[in-house]
């Protein structure tokens, strides 16, 4: 009597065959060997163990007399080979005890991430607050905190010592929350401005999605580009909102990232303050390097420390999308393992949800469409000798498609276990007037 492999499935059985192949099994045929007419094993016949899974069971069903039955096992690699039913029990053993593994890391970079949140409400809008644990947090994560100097530096020593590994940067922007009213005028900018408007999921303008709208808006009013950026914890206007499984996350943060001269800008803010039921936004001065493949100016020559020594630092952003692609790869992962490869400190891309950039129309996810279409930002931060050097690379890199900003940090902190560099008294450099973007 031959041997056979039965897979009890419950649930989808398109998601019992991706959990199979993640965990090394080819998965079997659909029905039940049973009901294809096979008889069942004889009283005679071995059971040997079951393998448990969260959509079903493998179950074994062997004839003592027969050799023992051989499995084929797909490892990470895609690598093939045959084991027996100990070594595939061995093998699963290994796969769960790394998954528990990248589990308790998760969980104490999400246990951070909340304190830093907590710290925010508690500090600036005296409202502390405990939260539930989360263990779908990304493993990788940016928290901003916006507002004025005395406010941020309040939180600033505590932020510090919670981030024992990554980087802490302080960086000058103007704060808006009334665009429409006396005391601003379009006049105050006159270069290259990124501007930040922070806005909730599901917050709406006329039945659309309020960051489409932004981006539609900012897209008519002729800006280089826009992105935005879905986040899963944060406060607005002092309240805290957060993504959770059962709930629509109407108020979720979110952030449109645009960038454009500071005239198109100024112009357009009115225009913001009117289509917005609360709007908060940021202005902030950056240079324009790079626009669909045309080199408009190179980055700003920086010192290494301003006059009184405190260290200079720069960052380069590269907003781009997941269709755009470099050799067949996609030009954020491109610019991610070159930069790696030249030795740079470090390169974080954020996956956006809706943007445009160029002359290019707004785009995201579709349904049924193939391969994503989502914009994507590359934020790379380091010396100004080392971003000149960046820049380089990411020079080739976008020689067809792409929009590369470059702005002055004044103050970085950066902290790997016991190894510290910077810190967080704030430089200051006057940069010369930049070349008009065109």
């Amino acid at each position: 009597m031959s041997s056979e492999l039965a897979v009890v499935r419950s649930g989808s059985a398109q998601r019992s065959e991706a959990t199979a192949l993640a965990r090394g099994v080819r998965p079997g045929p659909r029905r039940h060997a049973y009901e294809r007419g096979h008889e069942r094993p004889h009283a005679g016949a071995e059971m040997e163990p079951s393998f448990a899974s969260s959509f079903g069971d493998v179950r074994v069903h062997t004839d003592p007399a027969a050799p023992p039955q051989q499995y084929e096992f797909i490892d990470e690699t895609g690598a093939r080979r045959q084991v027996s039913a100990v070594e595939l029990a061995t093998l699963r053993g290994q796969a769960q005890a790394r998954v528990h593994s990248k589990l308790a890391e998760v969980k104490g970079n999400a246990a951070i991430h909340r304190t830093m949140h907590e710290l925010f409400l508690e500090k600036i809008h005296g409202q502390p607050e405990s939260l539930l644990d989360a263990l779908s947090s990304p493993s990788s994560l940016i928290a901003i905190a916006v507002d004025t100097w005395s406010r941020i530096e309040t939180v600033l020593p505590e932020t510090v010592r919670l981030n024992s590994t990554g980087l802490v940067t302080l960086e000058r922007a103007r704060l808006l929350t009334d665009v429409t009213g006396p005391g601003w005028s379009a006049r105050d900018l006159h270069e290259a401005t990124k501007l930040t408007v922070y806005l909730g999921r599901q917050e709406r303008v006329d039945r659309v999605p309020a960051f489409i709208a932004v981006c539609d808006l900012l897209h008519r009013r002729g800006l280089d580009g826009a992105t935005a950026l879905l986040g899963v914890d944060g406060t607005a206007h002092g309240r805290r909102e957060r993504a959770t499984f059962f709930s629509r996350n109407a108020e979720v943060p979110m952030m449109v990232i645009a960038v454009g001269s500071g005239m198109l800008i100024g112009s357009v803010l009115p225009e913001l303050g009117a289509l917005l039921r609360r709007p908060l936004l940021t202005l902030e001065r950056v240079r324009i390097c790079k626009r669909d493949g045309l080199l408009l100016a190179a980055p700003p020559a920086l010192p290494g420390a301003d006059e009184h020594g405190i260290a200079l630092w720069h960052k380069l952003m590269v907003y781009t999308s997941e269709a755009v692609q470099y050799h067949g790869e996609p030009i954020h992962r491109a610019i991610v393992r070159r930069l790696r490869s030249a030795g740079l400190s470090g390169a974080t891309t954020q996956r956006g949800i809706w943007g445009f950039h160029g002359d290019h129309a707004p785009h995201g996810d579709r349904l049924l469409q193939l391969g994503r279409h989502v914009p994507a930002v590359t934020i790379v931060i380091d010396t100004p000798e080392r971003v000149s050097a960046a820049f380089s690379v990411i020079d080739e890199l976008t020689s067809e498609r792409g929009l590369v900003t470059s702005e002055t940090i004044p103050a970085l902190r950066a902290s790997s276990g016991d190894r510290q560099r910077g810190g967080t008294r704030l430089a200051t450099h006057h940069l010369p007037p930049q070349p008009t973007a065109g």
